[in-house]
Order: structure tokens, then sequence, then C-alpha cells
């Protein structure tokens, strides 16, 4: 198997390849890029790999214009620190999505992946689609969560949930209806549960329902301000590095 890792952290890359080689030592890293340019270059001159890793944010921009650039027909694993841009890379080739900082069985976890539907594709019977797309769709995620409160668990419908938000080092889920309850998972845990269509993750401290927002508007250094149809207790702004795949999640419906 030939593999190419696209990222622009050397000792990230460097982290990676060991690990891969260690998993897979059969397989040969062909190539390390660290730019979209670079990539670019490579992939168009070269011969395609089998699999590519891939981080998301480069030293030029986002590595998903290597994709408007060349025609990349092999799969391709994204690893990054930003958990923002799961539906431009499940549409981009995108066989998993693993957050930094990844472990050892991250990355196994995501060659089984991979291992998996090479398996699947080289099978002589009839492909079953609902099978094919479980594998390359994100997940439709949690429906309820459970709650502990006045002596008792209940559960809460997602549906329900306005947004998720860190305050005094707890995370809390508030309803639509106002109500407010304190939850035992973490907001990365939640945001890696519940459906990427229905939430997105504006910041460190808020995970946002998508029927929640009221209306969004242009701030100050290319922020945007987000306003829901419920009060917040924090004035909700997307940074300009977020900006285009907030309003890019925003159109996805």
């Amino acid at each position: 198997m030939n593999i190419i890792i696209v990222e622009d952290e050397l000792k990230t890359a460097k982290s990676l390849a060991n690990i891969i080689l260690g998993l897979k030592p059969n397989a040969k890293i062909t190539g390390q890029y660290q730019s979209v340019a670079s990539s670019v270059s490579a992939l168009s001159e070269g011969t395609m790999p089998d699999l590519i890793f891939m981080d998301i944010q480069l030293a030029d921009g986002l590595c998903f214009e290597i994709f408007k650039s060349v025609k990349i027909t092999c799969p391709v694993i994204f690893c990054t620190a930003y958990d923002e841009y799961t539906l431009d890379a499940f549409k981009n080739n995108g066989v998993d999505y693993v957050l930094k900082p990844f472990s050892k069985q991250d990355i196994q976890e995501a060659l089984r992946k991979v291992d998996e539907l090479k398996n699947f594709f080289q099978q002589k019977t009839i492909p079953d689609l609902g099978d094919l797309l479980s594998k390359l769709t994100p997940s439709s995620g949690k429906t309820s969560f459970l709650i502990f409160q006045n002596q008792k668990y209940r559960t809460i419908n997602v549906e329900d949930i306005a947004f998720f938000y860190i305050r005094h080092d707890a995370t809390w889920i508030m309803c639509f209806d106002k109500q407010q309850h304190v939850i035992s998972q973490s907001l990365d845990q939640i945001t890696q549960s519940v459906s990427s269509l229905q939430f997105f993750r504006l910041n460190r401290q808020y995970l946002i329902n998508f029927k929640a927002i009221k209306e969004v508007e242009p701030y100050f250094l290319r922020k945007l301000y987000v306003r829901l149809v419920i009060e917040t207790p924090d004035k909700l702004l997307v940074n300009k590095e977020k900006s285009h795949s907030f309003l890019s999640w925003m159109e996805e419906r």
C-alpha cells in the first residue's frame, strides 16, 4: 500500500508515519507534503497513492483546495485539530475523520475502515447500498441524553436542546424551554456523539443546534455574530477561520 501524508507540522507527520508503518509494515510512505501547492503539484504529476492521510488546515490554506485542482480517486483519512469540517471531509473521499491529538488506536481504527471498504468492493456479490452508505456517511448521532435531577434519572431529547455550553468547568444543556441541566460528558465528547448536520461547535464553549439560530451578521475583524432564539450567557462569535465552514454548514439543508 502506497501512502501519502499531507501535514504541515513536521513532528506530527513523522509521528503519523511511524504509527502507520508500525501498523502496516508492508506500506510505503511515498510522499510527505506541507502545503496545498506542493500537494497539488505532487498529485498532478505523480501516480495516485492507495491512501492519503491529510490535515485540513495547511500552511497555505484549507486542504479542500487540493480537490478543486486534482481529481483524487483514492480514500482519504483526515487528521485535524478541528471538528467543524466533517461534512466537507466526507464530501471529498473521506473514509474517516481523526481528531488531534490522535493515538495509535485512532489510526488503527481508521486503517481498519479502509481495509473494510477495500474488501467490500472486492466482493463478487452485488453491494448492499445501505451498508455502503453507512460506511461512507457520518452517523446521524444520539437522539437523547441522560441526566440526573432531583435524585432521579431521565432523558432529554436532542430535538429539545438549543445548545450545549461550558460554565464554571461544567457542561450544561440549555433547552428550548429555557430549562438548564448539567451533564457529565465533556463538550468534546458531546460534539462527537451528536449529528454534525444538526449541531455546530462555534468555539470552545458552545455547541449549538441549527434550529436555535435566529440570525447571523458580520462582525468586527471578519468574525460572525450569531444570535439564537433564546438568550445565551455569552456573546456568540465565530472567528474568521471558522466563518466559511459555519456558513457552509448553515447552507447544507
